[in-house]
């Protein structure tokens, strides 16, 4: 596999990984339609652990087949495939090789009492992401959880043992629980700071969700206001949430949320492509839809970070 040049300037912004690690970067980064570009699309298809299966499937009932996003990510031309363990061994054999996977690692499930202590249990190890052909594992945090250190320590401990093994990290970094608010989840200074810990957890590929231009802490709104660092636009604040992820050294995707409509997934991606983030990472705005219009979708986000269509 012959890199290229954006695709090395990216790996030499990962100083200290080994070469394995590495080597799965690449993997991913070279996959699909916009390998070489150094912009990622990538499927998750957690959803069903996260909300129950009809909520997630019975919109497109082809869906409850794990199959189906396999072929669904194939066929579009995407980086990377996430799910957790029974989902992603489900169809490990049939499409092996033919995509790069991640081992969803932790998961909750919206059966939980948990507000102030938001957590997920581990229900896979980095011996299954090896025996099931992983480029890497993904984990979610709660920056602002009553138990977001025993959930620093969990993926210490895991990202250890995943880069001694040759995989990358992918962490999924929500800020949730404690004495949060739910307008502040999506805060510009909230979702940067959870970016930024990801980084500091040794994340080599850090997802957060679209911010808002709200700022949740008194302390840090003082120094937005008094720096006039600018979040006014989507684009402005995307720039922002790449700036403190060691200044762009870091991949960056951006959730894609709730189900919604093709031209609020296209003008995200257009103002993520324009802050100059990594790309996205989409699940239920696609699998939701039926396939031949999930196609399509896919087919529009790749043209956008493809400089395509930007207009």
């Amino acid at each position: 596999m012959k890199l290229t040049r954006r695709v090395r300037e990216i790996l030499d912004g990962y100083e200290g990984e080994t070469p394995g690690t590495k080597a799965s970067l690449a993997r991913m980064l070279m996959a699909g339609r916009l390998g070489g570009s150094g912009r990622l699309v990538i499927l998750p298809v957690d959803q069903g652990f996260e909300h129950g299966p009809a909520r997630s499937f019975a919109v497109n009932p082809p869906a409850y087949d794990p199959h189906y996003h396999y072929q669904l990510a194939i066929e579009a031309g995407l980086n990377a495939y996430a799910a957790p363990l029974g989902w992603l061994a489900a169809g490990s054999d049939t499409f092996a090789g033919a995509i790069p996977t991640i081992l969803k690692m932790n998961s909750a499930n919206s059966l939980s009492r948990q507000k102030e202590a938001a957590d997920q249990a581990v229900t896979a190890s980095v011996d299954d992401a090896k025996r099931l052909g992983c480029a890497a594992i993904g984990f979610t945090i709660y920056p602002a959880s009553d138990v977001m250190y025993d959930q620093f320590e969990e993926i210490r401990d895991l990202a250890r043992e995943a880069k001694a093994k040759g995989l990358a990290v992918v962490i999924w970094s929500y800020p949730r629980g404690g004495e949060l608010s739910k307008e502040g989840e999506l805060a510009v200074d909230i979702v940067a700071y959870a970016a930024h810990i990801a980084a500091l957890l040794g994340a080599n590929i850090i997802k957060v969700k679209l911010p808002s231009a709200h700022l949740e802490n008194k302390d840090a709104k003082k120094v937005y206001e008094d720096k006039k660092i600018p979040i006014a636009t989507l684009a402005d604040r995307v720039k922002h949430i790449v700036q403190c992820c060691f200044n762009g050294k870091r991949l960056v995707v951006f959730s894609g949320g709730a189900a919604k409509g093709e031209d609020s997934v296209f003008d995200d991606a257009r103002a993520i492509h324009a802050g100059g983030g990594s790309g996205s990472i989409i699940g239920r705005n696609c699998f939701q839809r039926p396939h031949d219009d999930a196609l399509k979708l896919l087919d529009e986000v790749i043209k956008i970070y493809q400089g395509k269509n930007n207009a």
